[in-house]
């Protein structure tokens, strides 16, 4: 199942090291792309949030698990792409 997990600097960090994370997580209430984007959303309420495959949505997450980051880069609101290979440069953006 797709989460969209609520994170901060030093989860990214720690997924980055190869460590597992387990963070506040928003489900879509369907497939609907509307549901998909409220959930992401809500997870970036803090200005960043990870998209996860995950078979509970408890479970520790590895960077296995990201599928893609999203990251409120200016402060606007509007939430940035960006692969898990760039963790570096997420993590750059942010310090």
């Amino acid at each position: 199942m797709r989460v969209y997990l609520a994170a901060d600097v030093a989860a990214l960090r720690s997924l980055r090291e190869g460590g597992s994370v387990t963070l506040p997580a928003f489900l879509a209430a369907s497939d609907d792309e509307l549901d998909e984007f409220e959930a992401l959303s809500s997870a970036a309420g803090g200005g960043v949030a990870v998209a996860a495959e995950v078979d509970r949505e408890d479970q520790p997450v590895t960077m296995r698990d990201v599928q893609a980051l999203h990251v409120d880069v200016d402060g606007t609101g509007d939430l940035a792409w960006f692969a898990t290979q760039e963790i570096d440069d997420v993590l750059e953006l942010l310090s």
